[in-house]
């Protein structure tokens, strides 16, 4: 498992293998479990650094890219590391890049807290407040631990109300919105799940 121990040594051999594999510098944006713990907001562990995409700075401003497939170079990179920590084969990856296609926080960008492990690997990880937007969506989505993680950030009723509201614009089903204002209800957010 990755935990706030072992997250700075795994990402520190990352960035030591990627020359000796042949790679380049590389900027990742992350979020989840480890994002939280790297920031010092949870102290649980994970099995996985979700990666949602390469972070791209052009004429002083930040765009976030699909990765898709990561290059191969950095595949072997990550394999040593998996070997070295006896990590699940899957321990970096790409699942939530999808999020980019259904739309991100308002200033999400420049919210990002930078962390670099070294001459080739930077990590940008998603701040607390938009941590907040992605966990209500996923203790609605899936509930268990998300719920936990959401109200381990301590969100304040405006950050709640703003989360709640990007939500539904990743999902616009009644279903959800029906769910959603049951949750709030359920958690003792009343005047909110009336607004929405």
């Amino acid at each position: 498992m990755i935990t706030q121990e072992n997250l700075n040594d795994i990402l520190t051999a990352l960035d030591r293998q990627i020359p000796l594999q042949g790679g380049s510098p590389i900027d990742l944006v992350v979020c989840g479990g480890t994002a939280l713990f790297a920031l010092g907001l949870a102290s649980r562990t994970t099995r996985d650094v979700n990666v949602l995409g390469r972070y791209v700075e052009l004429a002083g401003i930040v765009h976030i890219e699909k990765i898709g497939t990561f290059p191969d170079w950095f595949q072997a990179a990550a394999k040593k590391v998996q070997r070295d920590f006896n990590l699940p084969a899957d321990w970096i990856n790409t699942g939530p890049e999808a999020q980019l296609e259904s739309g991100l926080p308002a200033g999400f960008e420049e919210r990002l807290e930078r962390n670099g492990y070294g001459p080739y690997l930077t990590i940008h990880y998603i701040s607390r407040f938009d941590q907040i937007h992605f966990k209500i969506y996923a203790a609605i989505d899936r509930g268990g631990y998300h719920v936990d993680d959401l109200f381990d950030l301590n969100p304040t009723a405006s950050e709640m109300q703003t989360a709640a509201k990007w939500v539904l614009t990743q999902d616009v089903s009644d279903g959800f919105r029906l769910l959603l204002s049951d949750f709030l209800r359920k958690k003792g957010y009343n005047d909110i799940a009336r607004d929405i």
